[in-house]
């Protein structure tokens, strides 16, 4: 049999070594899911929480006879909050009220110890992820500004603890979206025809995501198509890949 031709190396792996970062040095195999949860989503609940109180002072400042104020969101508060919207998954009622509801028959005293019915709701209410001031800053080109913040901590956060290996992919994920948004795309042969398409770089073994792209530009200029590819490449490069 002829021999097989040679693979040509277009570009030396010149990346760390994969794997755990220095970053996340104190993480051990004993450590426990929430050390590895909070290594990750610590700072969005600081942003969160620090969001979410300047917002609530905003809309108190549009009235001129203020009505009383509520103390302000702590840390724990919100963590509470995120614990209690992911359990409503799992115990699902009718209305939101019915998981504090006091009839002994259907009552969950789970929700009722952990944060009280009315704090839960101004939470809710007042949550937010940046600030709506522009403050001189034009955003009309970034249909993503109202969680800026937030995909930017994703992203950094996301890099920072696991060095990727030289074996990457790109993929492409199609999240069901019935709601309002200008960049939900209708993709007939799709069997989510509404969604909202992102792409993803992961490794190819342990699909551990690196990087994300929202597909936020579905005009019909070409240029604005490709526009996720020009960050995506740029990441790559910075790796070392």
């Amino acid at each position: 049999m002829p021999p097989k031709p040679q693979r040509h190396l277009v570009h030396n792996f010149i990346g760390a070594p994969n794997g755990k970062s220095s970053e996340a040095a104190h993480i051990t195999p004993v450590s426990t899911p929430l050390s590895i949860l909070l290594l990750y989503f610590a700072e969005i609940v600081t942003l969160l929480v620090l969001e979410m109180n300047h917002y609530y002072h905003q809309f108190l400042d549009n009235f001129e006879d203020r009505p009383s104020p509520q103390r302000d969101m702590t840390e724990a508060e919100m963590f509470s909050f995120l614990a209690l919207t992911l359990q409503m998954g799992h115990t699902v009622q009718d209305r939101l009220e019915d998981y504090w509801m006091k009839m002994e028959q259907l009552r969950i005293p789970f929700y009722g110890q952990t944060l009280a019915h009315a704090r839960y709701c101004h939470i809710l209410r007042f949550l937010h992820f940046t600030d709506n001031n522009t403050n001189g800053v034009d955003r009309t080109d970034d249909r993503l500004w109202k969680i800026r913040d937030l995909f930017e901590i994703i992203w950094t956060n996301f890099s920072k603890f696991c060095n990727p290996s030289e074996h990457l992919a790109v993929d492409e994920v199609i999240v069901k979206f019935k709601g309002r948004v200008l960049f939900k795309q209708y993709i007939l042969k799709k069997r989510k025809h509404f969604s909202i398409k992102i792409q993803n770089v992961q490794t190819m073994r342990l699909y551990w995501i690196h990087m994300t792209w929202m597909f936020t530009l579905v005009k019909t200029d070409k240029r604005q198509h490709n526009t996720w590819q020009q960050p995506m490449l740029q990441w790559l490069i910075w790796q070392g890949v």
